[in-house]
């Protein structure tokens, strides 16, 4: 087997990275102010921070499920800009912000009415019984209830956010990002701490800076993409009308549904997972929070990488180059897969120092430890499943991205977690190992439908 076919030439990863730094930059940023913030609540208490950490479990299934949906009309967006076909991605534009603002407003609902038994899923008392269950409750409604005035406005940004980036313009929406997260960690600071003459409002001064970030990152997107008609010709008479053409509605909806109805399935079963893991007690959640905060930060290599297939391959897809898309998708996996490598390494070297971080126990600092090196053994393998989804999906295979993905997890690793944590009395430090290494095998899964399924397909025509 040749190594050269998984390596591509200068020309190949300038436009490799044309593509996904942007991305880098934006998601790198976010998570970094991300794990900032979250030391800065992170000094205030362990139940401050458990309580935060919950309710941004359930924020992560709203956000899924918002990618999921803007991800479905994607397909067609990229593979409509391969044909150069301005009018079909102002229809995709449409799409994504009738369904984003449709499902903010349910996201709304949902958490105002259930608030309080959601949040309750995660507190157990168990490990070193560390934690005021209560507080933890009290601390985590408070934040919620503020959180939900960003959730419109987060829902429409990614409606506009998504369609420059897989019509080429990459830039701004990273700028709107940066401007967002800035601005962020700017109140934050402020509003926890009582800074600059501000009242020290602690959880929800952590809230309402992430609101105002919201608006700022959507403000962004809008003036400067409705500024621009040149470089954002679909957004020129976008609001004239809400029609968008029944063939086209029918097709997104029948390739689109299993991957908006994946995203939002798979989030819920990884929120499953992690309350499996709570059943051990407050301390595991907090340990969590922690490890999870600087995996995410690297995870963004990999998953600009994985975008970067969504985009590149879909383009190449649209325009008929079926064979050029099939070795872009090979080498653009090898690339990630090297990336992960690199990443795991330097989890390894900053694990024991990163918890020191935060104003907690000894023994919630030594658990994050060893949930950060798991989770840095695993890299590579998340980085080539993450890979195998962007492929299967760029063709519009999003069936069997369903199967691959959050029926795999349901059928799998939930089956795996929930047993051990509700039939066994296995400690968190094996069920975590169990849980993690669940996911691993989904590559062999992933390997497979690569190899049989005839994945790369051209799925529109000019309109």
């Amino acid at each position: 087997m040749s190594v050269k076919k998984y390596i591509g030439d200068k020309a190949f990863y300038r436009r490799v990275l044309g593509v996904a730094v942007p991305m880098m930059i934006q998601n790198g940023v976010t998570n970094l102010v991300n794990l900032l913030d979250n030391v800065m609540v992170g000094s205030l208490s362990t139940e401050a921070m458990s309580g935060v950490s919950i309710v941004n479990q359930f924020i992560f299934i709203f956000n899924l499920l918002i990618f999921g949906a803007v991800s479905a009309a994607g397909i067609f967006t990229a593979q409509f800009h391969g044909l150069e076909d301005v009018q079909g991605e102002k229809y995709t534009f449409r799409f994504k912000f009738l369904i984003n603002l449709f499902a903010s407003l349910v996201g709304v609902a949902a958490f105002a009415i259930f608030n309080k038994q959601l949040i309750q899923l995660f507190l157990h008392i168990g490990g070193n019984n560390e934690g005021d269950l209560e507080l933890t409750l009290s601390y985590g409604q408070q934040y919620l209830f503020i959180m939900l005035i960003g959730l419109v406005p987060y829902a429409i940004s990614q409606a506009y956010a998504s369609t420059m980036r897989e019509t080429g313009q990459t830039v701004v929406p990273m700028v709107a990002s940066l401007c967002a997260v800035f601005t962020n960690f700017i109140l934050n600071a402020i509003l926890i701490f009582g800074l600059l003459g501000a009242p020290a409002l602690g959880v929800a001064g952590a809230a309402i800076a992430t609101v105002v970030s919201r608006f700022v990152e959507l403000g962004v997107l809008v003036i400067w993409g409705h500024t621009h008609s040149k470089k954002c010709p679909f957004l020129v008479g976008a609001f004239r009308s809400l029609a968008i053409p029944r063939d086209l509605f029918r097709r997104i909806i029948v390739n689109g549904l299993p991957l908006m109805a994946n995203e939002f399935f798979w989030a819920i079963a990884m929120t499953m997972r992690n309350q499996s893991y709570s059943t051990r007690g407050l301390d595991v959640v907090a340990a969590q929070n922690i490890a999870m905060t600087i995996i995410n930060l690297f995870n963004v290599i990999y998953m600009a990488i994985g975008s970067s297939i969504a985009i590149i391959v879909g383009k190449e897809l649209g325009a008929g180059e079926i064979e050029k898309g099939k070795d872009s998708a090979r080498k653009l996996m090898a690339f990630s897969i090297s990336c992960a490598f690199l990443m795991e390494l330097i989890l390894f070297g900053i694990s024991s120092f990163f918890p020191l971080l935060y104003n907690t126990s000894e023994g919630i600092r030594e658990l994050s430890t060893y949930m950060i090196r798991i989770m840095a053994l695993a890299l590579p393998f998340f980085a080539y499943a993450n890979s195998a989804y962007f492929t299967l999906r760029s063709g519009g295979k999003v069936a069997i991205t369903l199967l691959f993905d959050s029926v795999y997890m349901w059928s799998v690793t939930i089956p795996v977690v929930f047993c051990l944590s509700r039939f066994t009395d296995m400690g968190i430090h094996w069920l975590f190992v169990a849980g993690t290494f669940a996911e691993v095998l989904k590559c062999v899964f992933g390997f497979i439908l690569l190899k049989k399924v005839n994945w790369a397909k051209q799925l529109v025509k000019k309109q």
